[in-house]
């Protein structure tokens, strides 16, 4: 970790793990396969007729927070990789990590998990059934999806930024972690100043682009949201800030402020999704145009999806934090799978729910085959792969 003295100046690079943002970002994985196992039996989605209201709840929860938190977490030790091997060679690595993996996913893995959505919509007979065809009409007539790894290049693209940053003005992480680091002993202006961020970052894109378009160049599987690119990129350039000071005693820190009201910021952010709730409510009965709702409405969804992911991503490494003393040995074990998992686990997700679809089983039964079929057979499939040494250096 970087050794930081009171004014903020850097001293000494020490390499360091800390466990509870480890444990932070393996949560958020696990997040991840729940949120894929339960969007099709939502009544929101287009998939299983077996659908529960309270899957769409967890949805619109994890949505609306933990992919915004994960760039935020990702950012935490880019300053520390950048000091250790130089732009670079930081490039280098982050493309070995990174770009290698997400060239994978989207020219085998993606193809192999989004199989089973061209088998339930082209039955025998009525199109060629062999794979091959299947994958070389995805790579040259489309659509292409990149499914859950679009996350990897633009994590990639940002840690370009990072790079391109460091080599134009090598300071300006440090001077980014001055301020934020001087609020390690003031959560509660830490978590006003945040909020008002993510609102400024988030909202107007929102309101001009809507939340339902994807930025993605024509024929290539490199999508995002189009109204989360400025949320995205900032919470990263946050924590790129924060891990630029020493993050044992920074505005991170396990025995800090902000970790000691972990369940304030919860009970803000479960206020928020309240709101978000009632004008979820207030567009499905009360607003007379579904497709087109005023802007009155718009604004006051996009304020609190704002102000909801804000609090989240204050609440759930704080938790974490907090709570190092805990013995959580579920998520420990899976920590060095968890980036395999979630490379993979989309191909579990798909067969297990096209292998349920047709048996009228409640949904619930459902889930809980994909999921646990999910988390089980990605876990076990990843430690496997890591037994390969090249593997294990990547993943």
């Amino acid at each position: 970790m970087l050794q930081k003295s009171d004014t903020g100046e850097q001293a000494t690079m020490v390499p360091t793990r800390i466990v509870a943002l480890d444990r932070a970002r393996t949560f958020i994985t696990l997040l991840v396969v729940l949120h894929h196992s339960v969007v099709n039996y939502t009544h929101f989605g287009n998939g299983d007729k077996a659908r529960w209201l309270g899957f769409d709840l967890v949805v619109l929860f994890n949505d609306s927070f933990f992919m915004a938190c994960m760039f935020l977490i990702s950012g935490l030790f880019v300053q520390q990789s950048l000091a250790k091997r130089g732009p670079a060679n930081f490039l280098g690595y982050r493309a070995w990590r990174l770009g290698v993996p997400y060239l994978l996913s989207i020219f085998v893995l993606m193809p192999l998990a989004y199989y089973p959505t061209f088998l339930r919509y082209h039955l025998p007979g009525t199109t060629d059934f062999n794979f091959l065809h299947f994958w070389w009409r995805t790579l040259t007539v489309g659509p292409w999806p990149s499914g859950p790894v679009w996350f990897l290049w633009v994590l990639l693209a940002f840690d370009a930024i990072a790079a391109l940053v460091w080599s134009l003005a090598p300071r300006a992480f440090a001077t980014l972690s001055g301020p934020i680091y001087a609020l390690r002993d003031r959560p509660g202006v830490a978590f006003v100043a945040f909020l008002v961020f993510t609102v400024i970052a988030y909202l107007p894109m929102r309101l001009y682009f809507g939340d339902a378009a994807w930025f993605e160049l024509d024929g290539f599987p490199l999508p995002i949201q189009t109204s989360r690119i400025l949320l995205y990129l900032g919470y990263f350039l946050v924590g790129v800030g924060i891990g630029a000071s020493d993050l044992r005693s920074g505005i991170l820190a396990e025995n800090g402020e902000l970790a000691a009201r972990w369940n304030i910021w919860f009970a803000v952010a479960l206020a928020f999704y309240a709101a978000i709730l009632f004008l979820v409510y207030v567009h499905h009965n009360w607003v007379p145009d579904f497709d087109a709702p005023p802007l009155p409405w718009r604004f006051a969804y996009g304020l609190a999806f704002a102000l909801f992911s804000a609090a989240m991503t204050f609440a759930e490494p704080g938790f974490f934090l907090r709570s190092i003393k805990s013995r959580l040995r579920w998520l420990d074990a899976m920590r060095p799978c968890a980036y395999g998992i979630f490379l993979i686990h989309y191909i579990f997700i798909i067969w297990l729910q096209y292998v349920v679809y047709d048996p009228a089983w409640p949904p619930l039964v459902k889930f809980a085959i994909v999921f646990t079929g999910t988390l089980t057979g990605s876990w076990v499939t990843v430690i496997l792969l890591r037994k390969i040494r090249f593997v294990r250096r990547m993943i």
